[in-house]
C-alpha cells in the first residue's frame, strides 16, 4: 500500500463517522476516563498550553479546553476538525488538518502534547519514531508527551475473545496469529480497522529513540476491557469505581501490560 493509498483508507474508514461517539459507550467511556486521569497526574495547571495531535473529533481538546487549557487540535482527517468545530461552540480551540510526522507548530510551544492515535496507523517504525520527534520538538523542555498505542493482543482479546468476530468473518482466526507475529492488523472488510499494535517494550524503545524519557508504560482498561457489561456497571458510581480502582491497581504490572486494549507511555522531554 502506497502512502496515498494508505492515508486514502485511513480517511475512509474515520469518515464513517463512528469515532464521534466511540469514547461515550462501554469499553470507549473506560479508555477515556482512565486517560483522561493518567494524563492529569503529569499536566500542568491551566492555562497551560496543550497540542492534541491526531485528536480525532476532539472529545480530548473539547475535555481540555473547558478546564481552561490552551489547546491546539490536529488531525489528518478533514471530518474530524469540521466535527470539532462544529462542536466547540465558544470554546477558544484552535484546528486544523495536520500530520503527526510534519506539524506546523513551533519548537518548544507547547507544555504538554497528546499523542493518542497516530501511533495505531502508522505501520514502519521509522515513521512512529518521526512522529514522537515531532512530539518531542513541539513539547517545551521537561514537558510531557503522551503517546498511546495499541496492544498487540487486543486483536485476540477484542474481536475473537469478546465480540467472536469469527462468527461472521471465519478468516480472523487465521490473522491473529499473524497480527501477534508482525505487528501488523490488516482489515477484515473493506473499510475496517486497519493498524500497527505494539508490544510494551517497542513503544519504550520507539520514544526513547526519539530521545524522550519514559516515565511511565501502563495498561489503561487492563482486564476491564473484557466486560461484557461496562454500560449497567457505569451506571452505579460503585461498580464503576471497583472497575476503575481495579485498572489503577493493575496498571503497571509486567505481566499484564498486554491484557487491555491500549498502552499509555507517559514521556518528558529532557532539559536541554
Amino acid at each position: 500500500m502506497t502512502a496515498g493509498d494508505h492515508l486514502d483508507a485511513l480517511r475512509s474508514y474515520y469518515e464513517r463517522a463512528e469515532e464521534r461517539e466511540r469514547l461515550s459507550r462501554a469499553c470507549g467511556a473506560l479508555e477515556f476516563e482512565r486517560t483522561k486521569e493518567l494524563i492529569m497526574r503529569y499536566l500542568p495547571p491551566a492555562p497551560a498550553v496543550v497540542a492534541d495531535v491526531g485528536g480525532g473529533p476532539g472529545r480530548y481538546a473539547l475535555w481540555l479546553s473547558a478546564l481552561g487549557y490552551e489547546v491546539h487540535h490536529r488531525d489528518v482527517v478533514p471530518l474530524h476538525v469540521s466535527q470539532l468545530e462544529e462542536e466547540r461552540g465558544d470554546l477558544p480551540i484552535e484546528t486544523a488538518v495536520g500530520d503527526a510526522r510534519s506539524l506546523d507548530l513551533g519548537d518548544g510551544s507547547a507544555d504538554a502534547v497528546l499523542l493518542l492515535g497516530p501511533l495505531y496507523h502508522l505501520e514502519s517504525r521509522a515513521d512512529r519514531v518521526v512522529a514522537l520527534d515531532e512530539a518531542r520538538r513541539v513539547v517545551r523542555p521537561g514537558g510531557h508527551v503522551f503517546a498511546a498505542a495499541i496492544s498487540r493482543w487486543a486483536a485476540r482479546h477484542d474481536a475473537i475473545l469478546l465480540k467472536r468476530v469469527y462468527r461472521s468473518v471465519p478468516e480472523t482466526l487465521a490473522l491473529v496469529a499473524g497480527v501477534e507475529r508482525t505487528g501488523m492488523l490488516p482489515p477484515v472488510s473493506p473499510g475496517s480497522f486497519f493498524g500497527y499494535t505494539h508490544r510494551p517494550g517497542q513503544l519504550r524503545s520507539e520514544a526513547r529513540a526519539a530521545q524522550l524519557d519514559v516515565v511511565s508504560l501502563v495498561s489503561v482498561e487492563g482486564a476491564a476491557s473484557l466486560l461484557t457489561d461496562l454500560d449497567e456497571r457505569r451506571q452505579s458510581a460503585e461498580d464503576w469505581e471497583v472497575v476503575l480502582d481495579t485498572a489503577r491497581a493493575t496498571e503497571s504490572v509486567p505481566e499484564l501490560l498486554g491484557i487491555g486494549p491500549h498502552l499509555l507511555a507517559t514521556c518528558r522531554r529532557g532539559i536541554e
